[in-house]
């Protein structure tokens, strides 16, 4: 069915909330088609702008939502908004609970083999009817990919979660996501560390105020800290980019 989209920056997103987005997934599941559900934050849009791979890989993703509340906030300032943030951690958990209700099954990719143990320890305390058809770890060479594709739908697995840093994750769905047999394929990238214990997430009030990317950064601030810093420079630039190009061809006397 067609949904709402807006152009964002040059990427198609998909005008859903969390609500629409789930029972967009949990259709695909009871239909049989497959649907490949991409993320997309700040710094993925900046990223995008210079890795064609990884663009290719998102904007071919069957649905695409808005992980970062940046990402929402910039499209009202572009006069293309989108309903709200969706993020895919909340999808991941909001699936992870639908599919418990409704018998489906579910496969894990991603992470160390230690956090991955951990993840599912509580996934399966917090979702005892969770039927869980397998998992393995994230680091796997390049090319045992296709063995591992083949193992997913070898355990028919309905939905897919991907617990990988991008563009490793973006690369695995585009390329393997329909080799797998699941109907839902969805990046959840550092999820399983959050689920697992290893990584806090930040409290509702910095997620509310979009300072999520901050609380993260502050746990690894070496790691991370410039990384964001850079790339949410390089973001609102972006959008002050398309502001101004924006205001410059409106029809004289239109109000931005």
């Amino acid at each position: 069915m067609p949904r709402p989209r807006q152009e964002l920056l040059g990427v198609p997103m998909d005008a859903l909330t969390l609500g629409e987005t789930v029972q967009l997934c949990m259709g695909a599941v009871e239909t049989g088609d497959l649907l490949e559900v991409g993320v997309v934050n700040a710094a993925k849009i900046v990223k995008m702008r210079h890795d064609p791979a990884l663009r290719d890989a998102v904007t071919g993703c069957d649905v695409i939502i808005a992980d970062g509340q940046s990402v929402v906030w910039a499209s009202r300032v572009l006069r293309r908004p989108l309903p709200e943030r969706v993020a895919g951690i909340d999808l991941f958990q909001r699936l992870l609970y639908m599919a418990e209700q409704q018998g489906r099954s579910v496969y894990f990719l991603g992470a160390r083999t230690e956090v991955l143990d951990r993840m599912i320890e509580r996934i399966r305390a917090q979702h005892p009817g969770l039927r869980i058809a397998g998992n393995h770890h994230g680091y796997y060479a390049d090319d045992e990919a296709p063995d591992i594709a083949d193992a997913i739908k070898g355990s028919g697995a309905d939905l897919l979660f991907l617990g990988m840093t991008s563009p490793k994750k973006e690369v695995f769905v585009a390329t393997y996501g329909a080799r797998t047999g699941a109907k839902v394929v969805h990046g959840v990238g550092g999820s399983f560390d959050v689920l697992a214990g290893v990584v806090k997430r930040a409290p509702r009030l910095w997620q509310r105020m979009g300072c999520e990317w901050l609380y993260r950064a502050l746990q690894e601030p070496r790691r991370l800290g410039k990384r964001y810093l850079t790339t949410n420079a390089a973001f609102v630039g972006l959008v002050a980019g398309e502001w101004v190009r924006s205001f410059r061809s409106a029809p004289t006397g239109e109000s931005n």
